[in-house]
């Protein structure tokens, strides 16, 4: 299980344009919130959806001298990609964690499934206690 923590959002893609259809995905797998005014997140998400097709891992300051945005902005975001599966980081750079959105969600499938495993017997034994 490589997440720490993961949101997961079910919300119908209504348009499909590249743009729109990676807006979607980011804010499925919960990397969008109503605090975060300029879409820090889905910006650097995207920048390293970049640096991931070219193999070149992007440092934490190269992330934000080329997003506009402050190093410590960067690093939060980051560490909460990093929480949720999403991102590795390799010798102090940063990547996804796969090469491609479809092996991504094939993995992040896979990390529930071990989780949903791992909770289902404590689970069982607190409906045994509860009985």
């Amino acid at each position: 299980m490589t997440f720490k923590e993961l949101t997961l959002k079910k919300e119908k893609l209504t348009k499909k344009e590249l743009n729109q259809e990676l807006q979607w995905f980011s804010e499925s797998l919960g990397l969008t919130s109503l605090r975060d005014k300029s879409k820090s997140c889905f910006r650097i998400f995207i920048e390293l959806l970049k640096t991931t097709k070219m193999q070149k891992p992007a440092s934490s300051d190269e992330l934000a001298f080329k997003l506009n945005l402050t190093r410590g902005t960067v690093v939060h975001h980051l560490n909460k990609l990093m929480d949720s599966g999403l991102v590795v980081s390799q010798k102090n750079k940063y990547l996804l964690r796969t090469t491609s959105l479809k092996k991504l969600t094939e993995e992040l499938k896979k990390d529930t499934e071990e989780f949903f495993e791992f909770i289902l017997p404590i689970a069982e034994e607190i409906d045994k206690a509860l009985s």
